[in-house]
């Protein structure tokens, strides 16, 4: 079997169900030690903690509580992870919700939680992470989970496509700042991908796979094959990239 991150540490938030579980999976798989920072511990879908989860299947994980709209709880993930497992060589931004209305109904409420989640935790996230990568001798890299929301527009998802907007742009700008430090940072911008919190809305998942070449949904772990690309050796020359994965939806 391949260890393409062998002896490698990382950090998903929002690990503990759908994309974030099979990333916190896949990288353990692959040689890596996984910290799964969640505001839950149990998956959404049901079933085993999903650190607990990675080492029954013979892989070094922990859990650590995490709210990433706290910038206090996000350098306590960051810290832990350290002080576990030696070093933080990947981190995955992955945590993230959705809230979909109208524009015109969109309260301050809704706005401040969505981006308190969705683009503060990223920004933050990504912050404490470059902080520990610039003091490492080969730097490290950065994940960060974005949508087709983060490329176009999408029916009453004006909060939704303006976090993802700015977390592709914001990919964008710190790979530029932090290519000298040997740090990479890119983005994944899924589709419609079938997890427990997506298919909550039907009618979405509807209108979007009716649009889908493939015909399809993907699934979570296609996500996480392709963050493994993103956080491995094979894309050492791919930095500032908007990663699309849509079964052709944007094309």
């Amino acid at each position: 079997m391949s260890e393409r991150l062998q002896g490698k540490t990382a950090l998903v938030t929002g690990g503990s169900s759908g994309n974030g579980r099979a990333i916190a999976r896949r990288f353990a798989e692959e040689g890596a030690s996984v910290t799964v920072a969640d505001v839950r511990e149990d998956p959404r879908m049901g079933g085993e903690p999903t650190h607990e989860l990675i080492e029954s299947e013979g892989g070094t994980a922990q859990f650590v509580h995490c709210d990433v709209s706290s910038i206090d709880d996000i350098h306590e993930a960051v810290e832990a992870t350290v002080e576990a497992f030696g070093s933080l060589d990947v981190m995955v931004n992955n945590a993230g919700v959705e809230r979909q209305r109208p524009c015109g109904e969109v309260t301050e409420e809704d706005y401040e939680w969505l981006m308190n989640i969705n683009l503060k935790g990223v920004y933050f996230g990504s912050q404490a992470a470059i902080d520990v990568m610039c003091e490492q001798d080969d730097g490290g890299t950065i994940v960060n989970m974005s949508s087709i929301a983060g490329i176009r527009g999408l029916e009453n998802s004006s909060l939704y496509c303006t976090s993802k907007g700015g977390v592709s742009n914001l990919t964008r700008q710190l790979a530029v700042e932090h290519g000298e430090n040997g740090i990479r940072v890119n983005a994944l911008n899924p589709g419609f991908i079938e997890t427990a919190m997506t298919m909550e809305d039907g009618e979405t998942a509807g209108g979007i796979l009716e649009q889908t070449p493939l015909g399809r949904a993907g699934q979570p772990e296609e996500v996480a094959d392709a963050a493994l690309f993103l956080a491995s050796d094979e894309s050492s020359f791919v930095t500032g990239h908007n990663l699309v994965m849509d079964g052709g939806f944007t094309a």
